[in-house]
């Protein structure tokens, strides 16, 4: 049978469409995280940016709001990295990273916990966590230095947010807001303790994250989905909703999956300019992200630049200077790219001062 093979354009306008960035969507805020599998979040005003390219009418008032009610959360998750997600999402999906946030930290922390029962640091972090007050990290390393005295406190610090599900409260991540990182656990803070893992050969929870990832980033491959979530064991996983999906080839010769009825627009369709914020998923969410950015660019991502997409790919940086939004362009702009770019740049810049819109600058090549 024959296998319809996906160009890099092709893939770039079905991500687009996946990612809320060929036309703004009206959607409300918490379907649009919840839709997205989260926005990557270690920057804590990056994911007002990441929306408001997203959504029409987006109100950052309405993002702070669902985080103070604890709708929307800020933890650990996907390759151990800070992201914004669903409360109900982290309940369903911490448990399927637990190994993976401990094994990331012991990898950093080579023989600096050789000899510590983990289990039994563990059930010390969830004592010091056993209410609603949040703390910083040096607060609970401080608490638990006493019984590991030679262990390192940043090493302490790190394996205790891998052993013990939590978030960062408010106001850690409100709008227009600078606050230090308290943690609550994630039990007090929702409820509930997260799902427990499924019975032995059942994984609902990679079943779920393989078909959300591609409801948000697909068609894909299966080292694609690796590379979004940290997680080495889903080709079980994948294997179990083989039978729903459709497959696809890149001119790579790699196989891409996708759900059947997700959609795949015409690689024609215009894209319009998109100011991404640092970090944003839709670059970072891919192993090949050939169909978004040059590889030319690629560590640009992971030194956290903040991206201009033009014509659907990474064609500009941007940063705030006093005010200004400034764009360093990665190629020549077309005269027609550069007004586009400069009127969404002057929209980004209002949007950021609250209406006292500071202007553009689109720095010459």
């Amino acid at each position: 049978m024959t296998v319809t093979v996906l160009d890099q354009l092709m893939l770039n306008r079905a991500t687009l469409a996946r990612q809320l960035l060929l036309e703004r969507a009206d959607l409300p805020v918490a379907d649009a995280v919840t839709h997205l599998c989260g926005l990557q979040a270690q920057e804590p005003q990056e994911p007002y940016v990441g929306l408001w390219s997203r959504l029409r009418a987006f109100d950052p008032a309405v993002l702070s709001d669902l985080l103070v009610r604890r709708r929307l959360v800020r933890t650990h998750l996907m390759r151990r990295t800070v992201h914004l997600l669903a409360a109900d999402d982290v309940l369903a999906w911490r448990s399927r990273h637990d190994a993976m946030l401990r094994q990331r930290v012991l990898g950093v922390y080579r023989g600096e916990f050789d000899g510590v029962d983990l289990d039994e640091l563990a059930a010390a972090a969830r004592k010091v966590l056993a209410d609603d007050e949040p703390r910083t990290t040096a607060e609970i390393v401080g608490a638990l230095t006493a019984r590991w005295p030679e262990t390192d406190r940043r090493a302490l610090g790190e394996i205790v947010l891998a052993l013990v599900p939590a978030v960062q409260a408010p106001p850690r991540g409100l709008w227009r807001t600078t606050a230090g990182v308290r943690t609550v656990a994630l039990a007090r803070w929702l409820g509930r303790d997260a799902d427990p893992p499924g019975p032995d050969g059942d994984d609902p929870a990679g079943r779920a994250l393989v078909r959300r990832y591609l409801a948000a980033f697909g068609p894909a491959a299966s080292a694609d989905l690796r590379a979004w979530c940290g997680l080495a064991g889903l080709p079980a996983a994948v294997a179990a909703v083989r039978d729903e999906l459709v497959a696809f080839r890149d001119t790579r010769g790699r196989t891409l999956l996708d759900l059947p009825g997700a959609p795949r627009p015409d690689p024609d369709t215009p894209a319009p300019v998109r100011f991404l914020p640092a970090f944003d998923n839709a670059v970072l969410g891919y192993h090949d992200r050939s169909r978004i950015i040059d590889d030319a660019h690629r560590n640009l991502s992971v030194a956290g630049a903040r991206f201009v997409l033009v014509d659907g790919r990474v064609a500009a940086t941007w940063t705030v200077d006093a005010g200004v939004v400034v764009v360093t362009p990665l190629r020549a702009f077309t005269r027609a790219e550069r007004t586009a770019v400069t009127a969404e740049g002057g929209a980004v810049a209002s949007f950021l001062s609250e209406g006292d819109n500071q202007g553009v600058r689109v720095v010459a090549r």
